[in-house]
């Protein structure tokens, strides 16, 4: 459990792995850990406080049965999945966090280009879904965890050896 700073409320911490997703409401702490290429999305209805976190890990599904894994396919089973839950897809803003170039070459080129990828697909997939991207913190070369608190909406980005950013 997580006491909420804003509040002396009790939240349950709910940990999103590897290709899954979560909602939760304002009592919840949504977080997902280790993201280097993948990417965390977390989406938001700030009237009805229902979040989503969806943790993708590459650009399109080629047909597989894990759609939460793809940008292409997961943001639009967390949408749907949030509607069910009260949320408005109309009301829904975006916080964007991942997409590091983890692989590199000997040149120290990004080999694939996946983080890359990730993030061009995801802002594609929102822009088409008519989400807005309010925060994001993409790209450069090191992992990052992220905790999104559906009571007010933000997300705090904690990484290695660098300081705690809240976007």
């Amino acid at each position: 459990m997580v006491v909420l700073p804003s509040s002396d409320l009790v939240a349950e911490k709910m940990v999103v792995k590897m290709a899954d997703h979560a909602i939760g409401d304002e009592n919840t702490v949504l977080a997902t850990l280790g993201l280097g290429s993948c990417i965390g999305i977390a989406l938001y209805d700030k009237f009805s406080k229902v979040g989503g976190l969806v943790h993708i890990m590459l650009p399109e599904n080629p047909g597989g049965k894990k759609t939460v894994k793809y940008a292409d396919t997961g943001i639009p089973f967390l949408i749907e999945e949030m509607e069910a839950a009260g949320a408005k897809k109309r009301r829904l803003s975006a916080k964007i966090v991942g997409g590091a170039g983890m692989f590199k070459s000997e040149s120290g080129d990004s080999v694939m280009k996946i983080g890359e990828r990730n993030i061009e697909a995801v802002k594609e997939v929102l822009k088409n879904e008519g989400i807005k991207v309010i925060g994001s913190d993409v790209g450069k070369d090191y992992g990052r965890s992220m905790y999104f608190y559906p009571d007010d909406g933000r997300v705090e980005v904690k990484s290695f050896s660098r300081d705690l950013i809240t976007i």
